[in-house]
């Protein structure tokens, strides 16, 4: 039996957004039904089900004993980093007879520049247009250069006046930051594109600030992209996660990461061990941490 592929999202309260989730692992159990029937499971982490318990149990009550986890994140921040392996490292100590490897963050990657492209696309032409691509935020500096390094790898070749990063929560800057300095740069159109795999409420809050935004500012034409989104291109990147964690070399990025070197301001991460936050829905898991990271070897 082939490895089981095992979703791993972090949760949403937002009802749209479980439901583009399950959608999605439906496609992808219907795209590796055709590939030696890999079983396919997903799961949440928190705030909503099906939680990673029971997409763990599912795949093992079928026969699946080493999971092959792709955590469903764009940017290697604190989930992918600590809270994600715990909770599967959690399933493992429940579950001697089971065993996991863990995929790779699915950014950046050419096939999402190519996804938020055409989104941006539904909206406007890319000439005369600036973008703002807006990232959820974290407290750790490698998550959010790499929204930063997304913004630019955009910008190459696409014939867009420029494309500025952002995020909604978090750090800086937010988006009606973002969208005055496209306009101090002279933009006269931005597209705002969200840089989220699903629906939820942090996407919706980009898209009310833009919108807020342009009715303060109507000298600038803000448009708003969809997200990811369910479609084929994610299924295809989730594919190549899902071999590369039973083929390939997994690294993790340690050379910017702020618990294995010191970068101003982020002292007090250096070295610090794993405190993963609590997990309400974790049916063993019944008192609280903070967030934390996998010092991985």
């Amino acid at each position: 039996m082939r490895a089981p592929l095992l979703l791993v999202g972090h949760g949403t309260v937002d009802a749209t957004g479980v439901e583009e989730f399950v959608a999605f692992t439906g496609r992808m159990r219907g795209l590796l039904a055709t590939d030696g029937g890999v079983d396919v499971a997903g799961g949440f982490i928190e705030l909503s089900a099906p939680t990673v318990h029971e997409a763990w149990t599912e795949l093992a009550e079928r026969g699946g004993t080493t999971m092959a986890a792709v955590p469903m994140v764009l940017v290697a921040a604190g989930h992918a980093k600590g809270d994600i392996p715990a909770a599967l490292q959690r399933e493992v100590v429940r579950d001697p007879a089971t065993a996991y490897v863990f995929g790779r963050p699915l950014g950046p990657h050419p096939l999402l520049q190519q996804v938020v492209a055409a989104r941006v696309a539904e909206v406007a032409p890319a000439e005369d247009t600036a973008v703002l691509l807006v990232g959820r935020g974290s407290t750790d500096p490698d998550a959010n250069a790499e929204v930063c390094k997304v913004a630019r790898l955009l910008q190459e070749g696409r014939g867009y006046e420029f494309v500025e990063p952002a995020f909604v929560s978090l750090t800086g800057p937010d988006v009606p930051g973002g969208l005055a300095r496209c306009r101090a740069l002279g933009a006269r159109r931005v597209v705002v594109a969200p840089y989220f795999l699903f629906d939820g409420v942090l996407p919706r809050r980009v898209g009310e600030q833009a919108r807020a935004f342009a009715a303060q500012h109507p000298d600038v034409d803000v448009r708003v992209a969809r997200h990811i989104g369910d479609c084929p291109e994610l299924a295809e990147l989730v594919l190549e996660r899902y071999h590369e964690a039973l083929h390939g070399d997994i690294r993790m990025n340690c050379d910017t990461c702020a618990y294995r070197v010191l970068l101003p301001g982020f002292e007090d991460k250096l070295g610090a061990a794993q405190t993963p936050h609590h997990h309400p829905d974790d049916p063993s898991h019944g008192h609280g941490h903070g967030h934390g990271h996998v010092v991985a070897g």
